[in-house]
């Protein structure tokens, strides 16, 4: 058997609805693991494909992790062994910079991924699973604009560190990986400039953004037994971008 095969293995994808996270949901989904996912909308047909959501052979559930009481409310998985924790948003325009923009993105961002870290804690250590933690690039730099984007991606790369050293005696690892662009429907404030596209790929040795299946091949590896002895990193998936 591969170390790549999820036969017999369940996982859930939180913001695994579209982009970065549905790309994860179906590199887990076609390695054999029954996969749920969470988003914001209230049915999956709600979601539209154009804007890279694609639930077929996915279990949906409305679950708005900016609300912690959702969470709370969320009906348990059991068994569970892989927890991929890709929920993200960002306020343009300089809404950051004032407290509802930066109460925003900060409850989607970091504060809800220690509530489903914790929510799935116990499930976890049960089945010996592992948590992956999806944070930026943006955590190991500056990021103009956008303060709490880049202050929460900081948090989300500590977070899995501490996390990775409190729960390995557990049994759960707790690991991460840092994107650099991807084309999803975050970055079209990007994607959808031609200047900005061309000077962004200007900056990566790769000369390509990276894509939601890029991501996957990661995830898959950090939850594998290739990955055993790998807790509390962050990988970095960004095509060179941070060199």
């Amino acid at each position: 058997m591969s170390d790549l095969d999820f036969g017999g293995k369940t996982a859930l994808v939180v913001g695994g609805s579209s982009g970065i996270g549905n790309g994860i949901a179906h590199g887990f989904r076609e390695r054999g693991a029954k996969v749920h996912v969470w988003g914001t909308r209230a049915a999956a047909a709600d979601y539209d494909p154009a804007d890279g959501s694609d639930l077929g052979g996915l279990a949906y559930a409305k679950v708005d992790v900016g609300n912690r009481a959702e969470i709370e409310a969320a009906a348990p998985i059991d068994p569970l062994d892989i927890l991929v924790l890709c929920q993200g948003t960002v306020v343009y325009k300089r809404g950051e910079f004032g407290p509802e923009g930066w109460d925003k993105v900060m409850a989607v961002n970091l504060d809800s991924l220690m509530a489903c870290a914790m929510k799935f804690h116990d499930t976890l250590a049960k089945a010996r699973g592992s948590i992956i933690i999806v944070s930026s690039v943006s955590g190991y730099q500056a990021n103009r604009g956008n303060p709490a984007y880049a202050a929460s991606k900081a948090g989300a790369v500590s977070l899995t560190k501490t996390l990775g050293q409190a729960w390995a005696g557990d049994g759960v690892r707790v690991n991460g990986l840092a994107p650099g662009l991807v084309d999803t429907k975050l970055t079209k404030v990007t994607t959808e400039h031609p200047d900005r596209l061309r000077g962004a790929l200007n900056r990566i040795p790769m000369g390509r953004m990276g894509e939601p299946s890029d991501m996957a091949g990661a995830a898959l590896f950090l939850a594998s037994p290739l990955a055993s002895y790998v807790v509390g990193q962050t990988l970095i998936v960004d095509g060179g971008l941070s060199l």
